[in-house]
């Protein structure tokens, strides 16, 4: 293989991880904080928004993320009367079907963190003559993130993956490029740029939150 040749199904492989990217950030910059709302509902004293939101939660991780973007992208606009109003940009919906999946996986790990921290850091509290929100603010949700830290650093790596999935939708991302390229050169050249592509994005995300994780260790 030249190097030109190389160049020139690289360049628009960088293309699409653009796109790639670009959904990674709306996705984690909007999923992160509902999750943790999600969270908040899951343990509310109104049964019925507790019940609810458990409920939105368990059919979000019950059923394939892919199943969720081919709902919303191409079966929301098939509703009767509403349908005509539900038509969204194949990338827009791509974004919603994103931040609501990992949502509800967001959800799940602060779960765990606040059940991970101990009571009697709440009795702690207490004693010192702190109200409910000092509570929360400078004691359960640092130790809380710090201990889901790992998990969520998990999580984001696998959305880095996930952004495929966009290619099922019809949105132009890393792996239509290199299907495209595959298709019309007859070589499989294109699928391992892809992969390297895909493997630095997440080092660089794996590199970021362990930094991170040492970062608060000494905090």
């Amino acid at each position: 293989m030249s190097l030109d040749y190389m160049i020139s199904i690289t360049m628009p492989m960088l293309e699409g991880a653009k796109m790639t990217i670009l959904l990674f950030f709306i996705a984690i910059i909007a999923s992160i904080p509902l999750g943790f709302l999600l969270t908040l509902l899951a343990k509310s004293r109104f049964k019925l928004i507790a019940r609810l939101t458990q409920g939105y939660i368990y059919v979000m991780r019950g059923t394939p993320l892919l199943l969720q973007l081919l709902l919303i992208a191409f079966g929301l606009p098939m509703l009767p009367v509403v349908g005509e109003y539900l038509v969204l940009d194949r990338f827009v919906a791509a974004c919603l079907g994103f931040i609501l999946n990992y949502a509800a996986y967001f959800a799940e790990i602060f779960r765990g963190g606040l059940l991970a921290i101990d009571k009697g850091q709440y009795e702690a509290a207490q004693v010192l003559g702190l109200n409910k929100w000092q509570t929360t603010t400078r004691i359960i949700l640092p130790q809380m993130f710090r201990i889901a830290l790992p998990a969520v650093a998990n999580e984001s790596v696998t959305l880095v993956k996930d952004t495929a999935l966009l290619y099922a939708v019809a949105v132009p991302e890393l792996l239509h490029f290199a299907q495209t390229a595959v298709n019309r050169d007859f070589t499989i050249v294109p699928f391992f740029l892809a992969g390297v592509i895909y493997l630095l994005m997440t080092m660089v995300l794996t590199v970021f939150f362990k930094w991170l994780e040492q970062r608060l260790k000494f905090e």
